[in-house]
Parts: structure tokens; sequence; C-alpha cells
């Protein structure tokens, strides 16, 4: 580690150089500016948001030797692979190299777009790894013969398992997936008992994927209890509370008449009392983490409007996985600024999302967006509304001055013609 890196993360280098390692700009190797970028990019909350825009444009030979070499710290590699990092070019090299975790390998499978199942396909390592296969096939944008392909796979990978276990070739082939369970000789009740798990194991396949793909943030939540970000009242709204009389409490002393003209005297109180959503609450207040994620995925819209706003993030984000969320919540949810920064991040990359074009326009006029996903996001964005998030006062600077000059752009374009 050099020395200059070690004043990094100690926080010791003065803030201009702060600001150039920011940019890049350190005379140093390519290999450490692409560390220092990452590390800023991920940890520090001033110059983080200038090292991703750095990163974002950063020389492609140099990311290119950094994700083919099995040397690069893991943060850099987990930086480049993640999704809403990821530079196709690099792709190839990254899935071949070992240094790269199954997990964040997982990771990429559940969000990919269709270039990026292609490549994973193609990958020698990626046909090997039986868990991202496995994940892979619940992508909902993976072919009909890419399934099959993979079914293939998961099948050779369970004969040649089934070959080194017991030296014989044992079930000749059948996939995993595919295979149907073979009746017991004893006849009846153990066939109906196989054949009940396999149907109960169906309707939860989209639940046991998320759970098994986000296992390790699971169990480092623990038994995280539900937070709302902003509070209770936030999420209900202070209209919520019903008012409600207090006249049968009796006075400790009669109101003197000037009291009473003066209106101190209160008649009504607001009430925490939950008659409408009092068993939506309770049901989440009651949960753990991984039935919080379970209710996402098959709850109702009212439980999800709660849930996307979970601290948790591996709860929040199920909310965004879930079969029955429907465009109008989507573009509800790009509009709040009391959710996590992953669940807007996570959004664009579901190509059913990103396709709305209200979701992209109030991805890029909540304050809450970070800079860099609105900065990309942007140039989808029609004349009027470029002109109204020019002036729009709550989004940065840096924002409002792009709309502006892309606003112009499309105007004197416009005039040309």
């Amino acid at each position: 580690m050099s020395r200059i890196m070690d004043q990094i993360r100690a926080s010791k280098l003065p803030s201009h150089m702060m600001q150039f390692a920011a940019r890049g700009a350190l005379q140093v190797p390519p290999a450490e500016n692409i560390e220092i970028l990452v590390y800023l990019a991920r940890h520090n909350k001033v110059f983080g948001e200038l090292a991703r825009l750095t990163l974002a444009g950063w020389d492609e030979k140099a990311c290119l030797a950094s994700a083919s070499d099995p040397a690069t710290p893991a943060e850099v590699l987990d930086y480049f692979i993640s999704p809403e990092n990821l530079r196709p070019k690099l792709l190839p090299a990254l899935l071949e190299n070992p240094s790269v975790s199954e997990g964040e390998v997982i990771k990429l499978a559940v969000s990919a777009l269709r270039e990026t199942i292609e490549g994973m396909l193609k990958s020698v390592r990626v046909r090997s790894l039986s868990g991202v296969l496995t994940v892979l096939k619940t992508n909902p944008y993976l072919k009909k013969e890419e399934a099959a392909e993979i079914d293939a796979l998961l099948g050779a990978g369970q004969s040649a398992s089934s070959i080194a276990e017991d030296g014989e070739t044992g079930t000749n082939g059948q996939s995993a997936v595919a295979a149907e369970p073979e009746p017991s000789e004893t006849g009846g009740p153990q066939a109906e008992v196989v054949e009940a798990q396999a149907g109960a194991e169906k309707p939860d396949a989209e639940l046991s994927a998320y759970l098994n793909q986000h296992a390790h943030e699971i169990a480092a939540e623990g038994e995280k209890p539900f937070q709302a970000i902003g509070g209770i009242v936030e999420l209900l709204g202070p209209d919520y509370f019903p008012v409600i009389e207090t006249a049968e409490a009796p006075p400790k002393a009669a109101p003197s008449p000037a009291t009473a003209k003066s209106g101190v005297a209160i008649k009504k109180v607001h009430s925490p009392i939950e008659p409408e959503r009092k068993n939506a609450l309770q049901k989440i207040n009651a949960l753990d983490v991984k039935g919080r994620i379970q209710l996402a995925l098959k709850g109702n819209k009212e439980e999800r409007s709660i849930l996307i706003r979970d601290g948790t993030k591996v709860v929040a984000l199920a909310v965004l996985e879930a079969p029955k969320l429907s465009d109008g919540e989507v573009e509800k949810i790009a509009s709040q600024k009391n959710v996590l920064e992953a669940v807007l991040r996570q959004i664009p990359l579901k190509r059913r999302f990103v396709k709305n074009y209200i979701v992209v326009r109030n991805l890029v006029g909540n304050p809450r967006t970070p800079i860099d996903l609105g900065l990309g996001l942007m140039k989808n964005l029609l004349t009027q509304d470029l002109k109204n998030l020019s002036n729009n006062k709550e989004v940065s600077e840096t924002i409002r001055k792009l709309a502006l000059k892309m606003y112009k752009q499309k105007l004197e374009s416009a005039n040309r013609k």
C-alpha cells in the first residue's frame, strides 16, 4: 500500500490534494489511481460523487488491466462488476478473474440485461458455477433456449458430482432443475409427500432465489427490526392519526371562564390509534428480516408502500422484485425523498422501469437521486422537462446547469429544422 493511499484512508491528506485524487490527477500508477478513486467513491462523502464521475470516464485500457489482474484489490473488482458501474467491455475479464467472488457474480445475474446475460453464458467460469447458473435462470430476460442450456449445464454438473462422490452415474444425466422425482418402491404415501413438497417449492422460487442471493446481507442484518426512513409519522402522514374525544376523563379542576374564553382548554387530542392500517403495520413490526422480504415479494400494494421505506436495504430492494409491483407504484417510488439511495439506483437497472418515461423524469427530478445517476438519465428528457429541471431549486446546481445547457441545445436544434 502506498503512502498516499495510507494518508487518504487516515483522512490526513490536505483538502486540495483530496480534490486532485478525486479527479484522478495524482502522479501515481494507473492501477493505484483506480484504487484511490474506488475508495473515495465508496467511502468519502465529500469527494465521493466526483470520484464516481471520474471513474465513469476513466481510460478503458487501464480499467481492463485492473479487471483482468487477480492481484487487483477485491474492493476495486467489486466496484467494477456491480450492476450500477459495470462497463460491457470489462465484463469478460471480470467474469474470468478468479478474484471476483461468486457472490458478486450472483448479484449481477439477478438484474442482468440481455447483453450481460449473453456475456455470462459465454464465460467458461460462469458455466462451471452452479450457484450463479441457478440464480441466472430466474432472470426475467432469459430466453427459453438459454434456460434449456442452463438446465443442461446444471444437469451435467450434478452428474459429475455424483460420479465423484459415489463412483457411478446415478441419475444418468438427469437435470437438477427439470428432473421429476422417482416414485417410491413402497408406493403411495412417500410419493405423495415428494410431489407435495415439489408443488410447495414452485410458488416460492422467487423468494428462495432472493434469499440465496442475499444470504450474507440477511445474516449481517440479523434480527434488525423494521424502521421507516423519516419516521412513522412521515410514513403515515400527520393527518393519519384520528382525533378522538376525551370528555370521559373527569377534569382535575373546572376551567375558569377566562380560560374557556381563551380556548386553552383542549377537548380533542391526536391519538396514535391506527384503526385502518393497524394490521399492516403490526404485521410488519412483528416480522424479522426474512419475513419482511417475503412480505415485500408476496404482499399487497399497501405493504409494499411501507416496506419500500424500510431502512434495511435488503428488504427495501425486495419490493422492486415483487411480481405484482405496478408501473404506477414505481413512478411514485422514483419521486420519493425518503427511500434509500440503493433503491433509486436499482430502479434504472430494470429494463421495464427505465422504459417508463415518467419513472426516468421522476428520478432525475428527485433531489435524493445520486448525481451520477441523474446525469446519466438526463439525455432521455424532453425539452420542456429539461427547462423545468433547470429551474428546480431542489436538485443540485450541476444538474440544473446541465439541464439548461441541454435545453438550449435541443431548442437550437429544433429551430434549425
